[in-house]
């Protein structure tokens, strides 16, 4: 036998013994969107990760990567280094493996099992068992050739009494529990004296025989906005009371303190993580009906065409009239409940029923007004689970913009952009709701889509490019309707830039708003609060006292500290919602429905369900047996045998093959009998 012949790459070529090529590194943020599959976001550009390249990097955290070349495909990361972690417990169940312990992750995005040393005892203490819950804090991360470590910090209970998938996305993203015991304490503390407060206070005024009343949600249970309206000679006068949650809690209290660390509250699928405690939240400062409460009002004056000539804020005691819901307040602007019918007393009906109707044709003008200024609407859908007193999903409430809606959100929007004209005049710091105008590239993604669609072209679709709010009312405009509203509306939303809080004021593209801020939501959004803070002591003359000098200081950190929070309270609520929605369509597999292609990845496409708003993946494997070529611009799988394409925007009949409640996943096939794809010959 003759010696074997060495293989052609094995040679090196003489001379050329020298330094390999250099991988140039991208930074980023590592997105795993399901086990062995994420992404990795850069400034210059989003990157599917190669297979097994995600190493030993865990979601959300920043990594440096390299790309890697695929012939005639798009290029592919692979994670080199992590930078900075951003996962730091998790849940998960514990298993004895003697003499070690073992935490395997219920988020199965973690791929790696963790140890538990001998030499800790967290387990022991905690009396945490066979098969329990626990939450573990990660004390060693995982390399590419070593186990991670974890202590246990809490035992959250037996697995079969827990909805273990809305506990792990809790522990996922790392949301607070319990209050502080000395945060309980103040709270516990704290009493409404509404009498000793107006006389305590010059600039308070007794608006308590107001005719004001809440507009909530049929199950909210905090009240922190209460609104009234009037018609005039010249116009219209809106009133806005917010509760003043800054009046029982002062600056870095304990309940301050840890309002600041959770930023907001976190509205889970069948809960609420509140940032203050109940006693405050439902109690102190919810504006229930009939009780006197204190508050921070703007009175606003508006001439006939909607513009505000007026605005003034001031401390207040109130008291509501009614708690309304905006079923209700719907049915009475239809015509379908009479004044008599509202749920307040017979003497108030027709004052209440009278501001209802003045603060809806306020709503329409303040629509056009900010229309003609830039502003841009984006007409979505929300859907919420409903639950059983089990947890168990029961259905979908699918909810769109409506009268009632419009009409708070509309007071809110008038109430925000007055107080924060009043501190950015005032040049005063705080923090401030800014929306960037989205960028070129961003935009410019869209535009193949949109002139596939008919909605942008030539000029227009330039304009679009360079960010002009007219030219993107006109596409939505154009698209409302059509088969591709539902498209446009996804693409242009998500090419905007996330509104962030900033200490100083650079306006807010999508409202078309020269100054924001967020005011009307104390209870539940830190910054609300740093605003109340910064407008009292602007109405008080003493904007350079210590206090604000130290807010000032702390505003920075603040601001990205609840931009941040605020990201991952959405990601959470997301992510409930779909943990539930995987439960309910798991008694659904075998049926089928209608949709609309949402979205279009290498490896499959996103439908969403008309009735439900459902979000499920056909994957690429289910639309044929051949290979599919991957167009990003144009969000477009082809079939490279077939000439087949499925694009964004295509309506489409799928079949629920499966669903993994766990991850939130659901699974489909194209329906039996029908075609997802557009043919050659059909283009």
């Amino acid at each position: 036998m003759g010696r074997k012949r060495p293989h052609r790459s094995n040679r090196r070529r003489p001379g050329r013994e020298g330094k390999r090529k250099a991988h140039v590194l991208l930074t980023g943020t590592l997105r795993v969107i399901r086990p062995g599959v994420a992404e990795v976001q850069t400034p210059e550009g989003t990157f599917s990760v190669a297979r097994g390249g995600i190493r030993e990097g865990m979601s959300g955290d920043e990594v440096q990567v390299s790309l890697q070349e695929a012939r005639g495909r798009e290029k592919l990361a692979r994670v080199q280094n992590v930078v900075s972690r951003a996962t730091t417990t998790f849940l998960g169940v514990y298993r004895h493996l003697d003499p070690l312990g073992v935490v395997v992750p219920l988020d199965a995005r973690i791929k790696r099992d963790f140890f538990v040393v001998p030499e800790d005892r967290s387990a022991s203490r905690l009396g945490v068992g066979e098969g329990d819950v626990v939450s573990a804090r990660i004390t060693e991360y995982p390399g590419r050739h070593s186990a991670g470590v974890v202590t246990i910090d809490r035992r959250v209970g037996p697995s079969a009494e827990l909805d273990l998938n809305v506990e792990s996305v809790i522990a996922s993203y790392d949301l607070p529990g319990e209050f502080p015991s000395a945060a309980l304490a103040q709270a516990d503390a704290i009493t409404v004296d509404v009498a000793a407060a107006l006389a305590s206070d010059p600039l308070r005024r007794d608006m308590r025989s107001s005719c004001v009343f809440t507009i909530d949600p049929t199950d909210a249970r905090d009240f922190d906005d209460a609104v009234g309206a009037r018609r005039t000679d010249d116009g219209f006068e809106v009133e806005v009371h917010i509760a003043d949650v800054t009046h029982y809690v002062p600056w870095n209290s304990p309940v301050d303190n840890e309002a600041k660390r959770r930023g907001c509250s976190v509205y889970l699928v069948d809960r609420v993580l509140p940032m203050l405690p109940e006693r405050l939240c439902n109690d102190v400062c919810s504006l229930r009906p009939g009780e006197d409460r204190l508050c921070m009002s703007v009175v606003m004056r508006l001439d006939r065409r909607g513009n505000v000539t007026d605005a003034q804020a001031f401390p207040t005691a109130i008291r509501s009239v009614a708690r309304l819901d905006y079923d209700t307040v719907d049915a009475l602007l239809d015509g379908r409940v009479e004044p008599a019918g509202l749920p307040c007393a017979p003497d108030v009906a027709p004052r209440v029923s009278e501001a209802i109707a003045v603060l809806d044709q306020v709503a329409a003008l303040r629509v056009a007004r900010r229309a003609e200024r830039g502003a841009i609407d984006f007409d979505t859908r929300e859907a919420k689970v409903r639950l059983d007193e089990k947890g168990v999903p029961t259905g979908v409430t699918v909810r769109r913009k409506t009268r009632a809606t419009s009409l708070v959100e509309e007071a809110m929007l008038i109430a925000n952009e007055s107080v924060a004209r009043m501190l950015a005049e005032a040049e005063a710091p705080a923090a401030y709701r800014v929306h960037e105008q989205p960028s070129p590239e961003e935009l410019a993604g869209t535009i193949p889509v949109l002139a596939e669609l008919g909605l942008a072209k030539g000029e227009l679709a330039d304009r679009v490019v360079a960010g002009d709010p007219f030219a993107i009312q006109q596409v939505l405009a154009a698209a409302r309707g059509t088969a591709g509203e539902a498209l446009a509306t996804t693409l242009l939303l998500r090419a905007q830039k996330r509104a962030v809080y900033l200490p100083q004021n650079e306006g807010h593209y999508a409202l078309g708003a020269k100054a924001y801020c967020h005011f009307t939501s104390p209870i539940r959004r830190y910054p609300d609060d740093v605003v109340h803070r910064a407008l009292r002591a602007q109405l008080e003359g003493r904007a350079q006292s210590r206090e604000q000098l130290d807010v000032a200081r702390n505003l920075p950190q603040l601001c990205r500290t609840c931009s941040d929070r605020e990201r991952l309270a959405d990601g959470a609520a997301r992510d409930t919602q779909k943990v539930k929605m995987a439960e309910l369509f798991a008694s659904r597999v075998g049926e089928s429905f209608s949709g609309v292609i949402v979205g279009v990845e290498r490896y499959g496409l996103f439908v969403e369900l008309d009735d439900t708003c459902a979000e499920g993946l056909v994957p690429v494997g289910a639309l044929g047996d051949e290979w599919f070529a991957y167009d990003e611009k144009r969000l477009c799988l082809t079939g490279e045998s077939s000439g087949r394409s499925w694009r964004c925007g295509q309506r489409v009949a799928v079949t629920v093959t499966g669903t993994n409640p766990a991850r939130g996943q659901i699974d489909f096939a194209p329906a039996r009998g029908t075609s997802l794809a557009t043919s050659r010959a059909s283009k």
